[in-house]
């Protein structure tokens, strides 16, 4: 079959290749050559597109403003002079370039918002005003449970760092305590020892916690009783002494024999001894076991 003619660009190509692969080609031997561009002056054309930019149509389909800056109140009350009004702004200063923007801004506003009203061009959304949303409820509602699930997460942590800081404070009054412990402890055991050796002859250190809860309950230990025997027991006592000899204790002796003073005639003749119980002894008698059982068998 027969190959179709190689074209320029093709030729140029391969011509290329062939010189490179036979190391012919080196660096600054190959310039590119810009070609002259042809300038046209369309006059006609330049005063056509001026004439369709020149088009007589009314403020309201064109809505353009042409005004300079507001006045600078800001800078007045503060008696400086600001930038811009005696044409000495600085393109280069970000701020000062946004400011005059930003001013400008503000005189657009105040004149095109008379104008807007003399044309009756409403510049305030109605009440009942009704816009659809561009995202539908249900991306709405994954936005807002995503929020939802982010803020739980921040008051977890929130919650855990309280905890952390509660524990470590927790940790370093007990840590105080133990060590205040240890230091009685060291303060009483050098006290005993000193004791022991005869160094002093005081014994403060054992009323070291008796002096501790008598400033922290004054008021409950007046309400407690004060400490000891009752009276029964110390009765008992005296009678029959307190566990040791008690063989020959109630003896009489020479002296107990003679003292008559105890001696009551008539609880000795049985005088006057039961008065008030005599010819009426069966009044109160309790009933044998025998009727007692019979009573119970009846009920």
């Amino acid at each position: 079959g027969s190959t179709s003619p190689l074209s320029e660009e093709e030729a140029e190509s391969e011509t290329l290749q062939e010189a490179f692969s036979k190391g012919l080609l080196k660096p600054g031997m190959n310039v590119l050559v810009e070609k002259n561009k042809k300038l046209v002056n369309n006059v006609e054309g330049l005063k056509q597109c001026l004439a369709d930019f020149r088009k007589d149509l009314p403020w309201v389909e064109r809505l353009d403003m042409t005004n300079l800056p507001a006045e600078d109140v800001v800078s007045k009350t503060e008696m400086k002079v600001s930038a811009g009004t005696n044409g000495e702004l600085d393109a280069d200063d970000d701020f000062q370039r946004e400011m005059f923007f930003y001013r400008q801004g503000q005189a657009t506003v105040l004149e095109a918002l008379p104008l807007l009203k003399v044309h009756n061009i409403a510049t305030k959304r109605p009440d009942d005003y009704f816009a659809e949303m561009a995202k539908s409820d249900q991306q709405m509602q994954k936005i807002r449970q995503k929020l939802i699930t982010k803020q739980m997460i921040l008051e977890r942590s929130e919650k855990a760092k309280k905890l952390r800081e509660q524990r470590k404070f927790g940790k370093k009054v007990q840590t105080e305590v133990i060590q205040k412990r240890q230091k009685e402890k060291k303060a009483m055991m050098s006290a005993v020892k000193k004791y022991q050796k005869g160094m002093t002859d005081k014994l403060d250190f054992l009323e070291g916690d008796r002096k501790a809860s008598k400033n922290s309950s004054d008021g409950s230990k007046k309400a407690l009783p004060k400490k000891g025997p009752n009276p029964k027991r110390k009765y008992k006592d005296q009678k029959f002494g307190f566990g040791g000899k008690k063989s020959g204790k109630k003896w009489n002796t020479k002296e107990s024999f003679n003292d008559v003073s105890g001696f009551r005639a008539k609880m000795a003749h049985d005088k006057g001894a039961r008065k008030g119980k005599g010819g009426n002894k069966n009044k109160n008698k309790r009933p044998g076991k025998s009727v007692r059982r019979k009573m119970k068998g009846r009920s």
